[in-house]
């Protein structure tokens, strides 16, 4: 089973194939290179002299050759074009193929112009047409992927290959994300059963156990049913389930008993649970001796598609949500789905609405699917985490782009706060956050097809509780206020989304008294 890069021109496969091999002590393959070595010139002199089907069918009978001969720490590099080939597309089910990642702006400037190394790429002439093949190619890339990286550093070299190697002992079907901020890299392993309700997931796991104890804190009812499912802990802390138990005195009490049961900064912690447990075990290993490791595994969809991954952590103040935190980026993230299957329809329902959120962000084919009502399966929690580490990639510290992920949670938040924590679920406040961002945003008929959306999963649509004049009392004390203005979110369109919005006074008060009826 050999390591395949496959992904867009210009993506660095060469480079990163290079690197692996290196790592693996071997030399890696480039079909392209071996390519002109067996055409006898350049593969633009075989485009313009031949065509494009004359070099498929040569590409297609070489990398079909290598795929064959390749063995077991075999590193191969694939020209852009070469999945294209069924027979290829085939051949790749023998081996782990790792998609190298990278945007159609940065791929033209790598692969286009008078700047680059080597000579202009057959199909890197014209611009719009470049961009319309990323486009056409990323779904079939994305299709083929066991493993999805945007870029590889030296630095990630090994750690990655540690993680590569883990996937031989996960399930068929596991897919791993190598997720990477400015402040590190982490595998992110999703696949139904990943944590098999028999196994020792020892061979999963993003560290050396036998060298750092795991020290599980989950809440009283998921340690019940999933932690005999990590192997062997040094130590369980629990709390009770719910938003109104992140807090400070939940903290210390997690922080004593971390102290009680002798763990070091040698060992870490795993945070088993949902987006509560995931916060306050993040941010106990954000703070314990200044810092221990945590891995995430994440039990509640919610957690799955979106609060397990990026690093921030916290605990709530009775004015603020999160208002006590810090960025912690985990040292890894186990996703298995099947835990889900003991939720509640209506936890179903309100993690869903994160899946909503991320759809609008991303827009394509994810919004597309979440539009038409589709089932979420692990394909969608996968879809979900990548988006969401695409943008903590590009701004891990919220001084940018990640404050799209804010969409709906303002207003969602403030809800939640003028409530008391107690009437709502988290999900429940944010889909009715949407909707007051997408009355903001100006989309009436948007807005109408979200709270149908809601409704098909029982979700409200209407606000009971607190009067909106409570909401906005509670935004007064948002987090993410600057001076005496809240930024917003809002929308122009599925996956066109803008951070940085001021909203007046009087139309924040509409759309809130909008959702009180």
């Amino acid at each position: 089973m050999a390591y395949v890069l496959i992904g867009f021109m210009g993506a660095g496969k060469s480079t990163a194939a290079r690197a692996l091999a290196a790592a693996l002590g071997t030399d890696a393959l480039d079909s392209d290179i071996l390519l002109e070595r067996r055409l006898g010139h350049s593969l633009a002199e075989e485009f313009q002299t031949r065509g494009e089907p004359a070099f498929r069918a040569a590409e297609e009978e070489l990398v079909c050759e290598l795929l064959a001969a390749a063995g077991p720490a075999d590193v191969l590099a694939l020209g852009g074009g070469s999945v294209l080939s069924e027979r290829v597309r085939e051949a790749l089910g023998a081996h782990v193929t790792l998609l190298l990642e990278v945007s159609a702006q940065e791929a033209w400037e790598r692969v286009s112009g008078a700047s680059q190394e080597r000579r202009p790429r057959p199909l890197a002439r014209d611009r719009d047409e470049f961009g319309a093949l990323h486009a056409q190619r990323r779904v079939l890339y994305e299709q083929l992927a066991d493993v999805y990286a945007a870029g590889l550093p030296a630095a990630d070299v090994r750690p990655l290959l540690a993680s590569l190697r883990s996937l031989a002992s996960a399930p068929n079907g596991t897919r791993l994300v190598w997720a990477r901020s400015a402040s590190g890299a982490y595998p992110v392993l999703v696949a139904d059963g990943l944590l098999g309700a028999g196994g020792d997931p020892a061979g999963l796991w993003p560290l050396d156990r036998a060298a750092s104890r795991a020290f599980c804190v989950s809440d009283s009812t998921v340690a019940g049913l999933y932690a005999s499912r990590l192997g062997a802990l040094a130590g369980t802390i629990t709390i009770e389930p719910g938003e109104s138990h992140k807090t400070l005195t939940e903290a210390e009490h997690v922080w004593s008993a971390l102290l009680s049961h002798g763990m070091t900064r040698a060992d870490h912690v795993v945070a088993l649970g949902g987006g509560v447990v995931g916060d306050l075990a993040g941010f106990c290993a954000a703070t314990y001796q200044r810092g221990v490791p945590v891995v995430q595994v994440p039990s509640t969809l919610v957690a799955q598609v979106d609060s397990a991954y990026g690093g921030k952590t916290g605990v709530d103040l009775a004015h603020g949500k999160n208002y006590v935190g810090a960025y912690h980026q985990p040292a890894g993230v186990l996703v298995d789905p099947c835990l889900l299957e003991s939720l509640p329809a209506a936890e179903l329902a309100a993690g869903w609405v994160e899946v909503l959120k991320t759809a609008l962000i991303a827009g394509g084919e994810l919004w597309e699917s979440v539009a038409a009502g589709g089932a979420v399966d692990s394909s969608t929690i996968l879809a979900c985490a990548r988006t969401k580490l695409a943008v903590v990639a590009e701004d891990e510290r919220d001084a940018g782009r990640r404050q799209v992920l804010n969409l709906g949670h303002t207003v969602g938040h403030a809800i939640e706060t003028a409530t008391g924590y107690s009437r709502y679920r988290h999900g429940e406040a944010v889909g009715l956050g949407l909707l007051a961002a997408l009355r903001l945003s100006g989309l009436g008929d948007l807005r109408g097809s979200v709270a149908e959306l809601l409704r098909a999963r029982s979700l409200p649509v209407t606000m009971a509780g607190a009067a909106p004049e409570d909401v906005l009392a509670a935004l007064a004390h948002d987090k993410k206020r600057v001076g005496d203005k809240v930024p917003f979110v809002l929308v122009n369109a599925p996956g066109d989304v803008r951070i940085g919005c001021e909203v007046s006074e009087h139309d924040l008060l509409a759309a809130v008294a909008e959702l009180a009826g």
